[in-house]
């Protein structure tokens, strides 16, 4: 068979594993010719692609990033686009194409599966908010590169009796933001799933530094809202997919923080920081069954599915299923057991 596969939205650490084990087991025990198009959705745009086989992905599997590129780039909101991905598909003559990327990535692949074409996706966020499957390669990369940074600005907030604030990614859903906070023991977590009261805030770091604990760490989604106001944005401008560009919501928090208590307060944005470099050992082992498991799907014509973790083992969904609605943080984990430590 001759499979092309592409990789779309953010870049992830585990995204070369996933092509890695798709080239691997294709090529060795499949026979198969596969090429990667670059840059995304662009790139079926365009016609733009390279070949791919074992030897070009040697040493991918600790490589962060994506050797194929990336974009934003959205068929279905340019003139003419589907039909000019179904020419570019045609004219490579592809039995298949695997699609890794998030809910937008993911979302174009199910269009294009309902119209014809055979599609196979694999799921890829950091941020882990993708329906059907319990965890996507990435996120324990973004988890640990976050918990690091607490683990350091523990340190300093404590010689300086700061309270610092921690940005991390996270739009709809505040995963990065609850496991990190938990792991790297923070004061307090806010996250998009939870409005919070700034007043409410404020007054438990009040009465942890009455305590005598003079260092407070507070992490953030970059999509959390406080019930006073709505998410903070760095401008009106909306991308392919209609999302507007967040950032500024650490640093608006810090300034209010440091206004109403009087605490010396900074802000950080850990921001690409957790997109980049090594992967760990769980996302390259997670993302090679995601990529071993696309290939097998595309030799049994399992068109229109993507590879998903439930309960330990990778099985086939709908991609459907896994788009259109974010999977958000279980209430349990973030009440029962974050909230025991907040202001502690």
């Amino acid at each position: 068979m001759r499979v092309a596969m592409l990789t779309g939205g953010g870049d992830c650490p585990g995204l070369n594993a996933v092509m890695r084990a798709i080239v691997r087991k294709g090529e060795r025990q499949f026979g198969d010719e596969l090429i990667g198009f670059l840059d995304g959705w662009r790139g079926v745009l365009d016609g733009e692609s390279r070949p791919l086989d074992v030897e070009a992905m040697r040493g991918t599997l600790p490589r962060g990033g994506t050797i194929l590129g990336s974009s934003r780039t959205n068929p279905f909101k340019i003139d003419g686009g589907v039909e000019q991905c179904r020419a570019s598909l045609e004219r490579v003559g592809l039995d298949a194409l695997i699609a890794i990327g998030g809910d937008d990535t993911l979302g174009v692949a199910d269009k294009l599966h309902e119209l014809g074409i055979p599609v196979v996706g694999v799921p890829k966020t950091i941020d882990n908010d993708l329906s059907a499957t319990e965890q996507t390669f990435g996120f324990d990369t973004a988890v640990q590169i976050a918990t690091e940074a607490i683990d350091r600005l523990h340190t300093t907030a404590e010689s300086h009796h700061r309270v610092i604030v921690v940005e991390v990614m996270g739009r709809h859903a505040g995963h990065i933001a609850l496991w990190s906070g938990i792991a790297g023991g923070a004061t307090m977590i806010l996250i998009p799933e939870e409005p919070f009261a700034l007043d409410a805030v404020c007054e438990a770091l009040v009465k942890r530094h009455a305590l005598g604990n003079f260092a407070s760490i507070v992490v953030v989604a970059e999509g959390a809202t406080s019930i006073e106001g709505s998410m903070a944005t760095v401008s009106g401008e909306v991308d392919a997919f209609g999302h507007v560009r967040l950032g500024g919501i650490g640093q608006t928090l810090a300034e209010q923080i440091e206004a109403r208590t009087g605490f010396e307060t900074r802000m950080t944005i850990l921001g690409h920081v957790q997109r980049g470099g090594t992967p760990t050992a769980f996302d390259r082992v997670l993302a090679t069954r995601f990529g071993i498991a696309a290939i097998d799907a595309v030799h049994d014509g399992a068109f229109g599915t993507m590879m998903a973790l439930q309960s330990g083992q990778i099985v086939r969904v709908p991609i459907r299923d896994a788009v259109g609605q974010p999977k958000l943080v279980d209430p349990a984990l973030y009440h029962g057991v974050a909230e025991v430590f907040f202001a502690g």
